[in-house]
C-alpha cells in the first residue's frame, strides 16, 4: 500500500521566481477579427473587418496593429501560403453562395447571424495560420496582418529575424 502512495505524490517542479510568475508573458500572438462594417451599394457592397494583432513574437516589426481587411483578402493570403509555403493551410469559411441568391428573406451574405459566422471563422483560420512558424516567416502573412493596404504584386520572400538575442 506505501507503493501505491508514493506513486501519487506530486510531482516536484523548480519553484516558481516572482519575474517568472508576473513578468511578461513568453511568447504570445492575439489575433481578434471584429467590428464588422458592410460599405457600397448594390453590386458593389461588401463587408470589412477589423484585424487585431497583439504579440511579443520579434518577427513582427510592429507589436500591435489593426488593419481593415475583407473576404477576398483573406482569399489572397491563403492563396499565397498554399504557394509559397510548406504550410498545410486550413480552409476558410465558405463561400456562401446560396445566400447570395435573390429573393431571399434576409440579407443574405449581408444578415448580422452571416457576418458573425463569418467573423469567427475568419478568426480562427487567422490564428491556425498565424500561429504555425513556417508561415510565421511569410512575407505575405506579415503584409496582411500589419499593413494599411495589401500590395498584391508585392514579391514573395521570407521574413528574416534581426536582432535575435
Amino acid at each position: 500500500m506505501a507503493d501505491a502512495i508514493a506513486d501519487t505524490r506530486r510531482l516536484y517542479t523548480k519553484p516558481q521566481n516572482l519575474n517568472d510568475a508576473y513578468g511578461p508573458p513568453s511568447n504570445f500572438l492575439e489575433i481578434d477579427v471584429s467590428n464588422p462594417e458592410t460599405v457600397g451599394v448594390g453590386r458593389g457592397r461588401y463587408t470589412t473587418y477589423e484585424v487585431r494583432l497583439k504579440t511579443n513574437l520579434p518577427i513582427f516589426k510592429l507589436k500591435e496593429s489593426s488593419v481593415r481587411r475583407r473576404y477576398s483578402d483573406f482569399e489572397w493570403l491563403r492563396a499565397e501560403l498554399e504557394r509559397e509555403s510548406k504550410v498545410v493551410v486550413p480552409p476558410l469559411p465558405g463561400k456562401a453562395l446560396f445566400r447570395q441568391l435573390p429573393f431571399r428573406g434576409d440579407d443574405g451574405i449581408f444578415d448580422d447571424s452571416f457576418i458573425e459566422e463569418r467573423r469567427q471563422g475568419l478568426e480562427q483560420f487567422l490564428n491556425k495560420v498565424a500561429g504555425h512558424p513556417l508561415a510565421q516567416n511569410e512575407r505575405c502573412l506579415h503584409m496582411f496582418l500589419q499593413d494599411e493596404i495589401v500590395d498584391k504584386n508585392y514579391t514573395p520572400s521570407k521574413i528574416r529575424q534581426c536582432c535575435l538575442g
